[in-house]
């Protein structure tokens, strides 16, 4: 099946939260229990969190599509995380792809587009979070040339994880 790549707008929304929600709960669903869940969930991927950031100018988001359906998708925007960081930089607040994409080059194809977007802004660096575990995701960046510059607690509900800070120049 052929994947195609383009720039998700408003009416994007619905599919987009659905696709987000169910990538996000098949990495790291395991991990909650369902309040915390539901208190990060509804937040990040609601009208409120993702929603807004589609109409949003500071954030660009690519999605991947395969026989219509959404299977990936990348979002860079302002930093968002503690720092101090290395500065002028972009984040790349999410890149998700459903599993049964894995390995399909759609991760790939979507990091691609965000490093050649990320240096279009002129930044100068691209910074991302990873959860601490995440050994797919680290591998993946590694490969890019990314590398973990710090730490912080990402909050779930009422959880706190271990999440790493990784950077890469551009």
């Amino acid at each position: 099946m052929t994947v195609t790549y383009r720039a998700a707008t408003p009416a994007d929304y619905e599919p987009l939260a659905d696709m987000a929600r169910q990538s996000w709960v098949e990495t790291f669903g395991y991990l909650y229990n369902e309040a915390d869940l539901n208190a990060f969930i509804g937040p990040v991927f609601g009208p409120d969190g993702l929603g807004r950031e589609l109409s949003d100018p500071a954030f660009q988001i690519r999605l991947a599509e395969a026989d219509g359906r959404i299977v990936g998708f990348a979002k860079i925007g302002p930093v968002t995380m503690p720092g101090p960081l290395p500065a002028p930089a972009i984040e790349l607040n999410q890149l998700y792809v459903l599993k049964p994409w894995h390995g399909r080059g759609v991760a790939p194809a979507l990091m691609d587009w965000a490093l050649d977007n990320a240096h279009a802004t002129g930044a100068q660096f691209v910074h991302l979070s990873v959860y601490a575990e995440n050994a797919r995701a680290k591998a993946f960046y590694t490969r890019y040339g990314f590398t973990e510059i710090g730490r912080y607690g990402f909050v779930v509900g009422n959880q706190v994880d271990d999440e790493r800070i990784w950077s890469k120049p551009l």
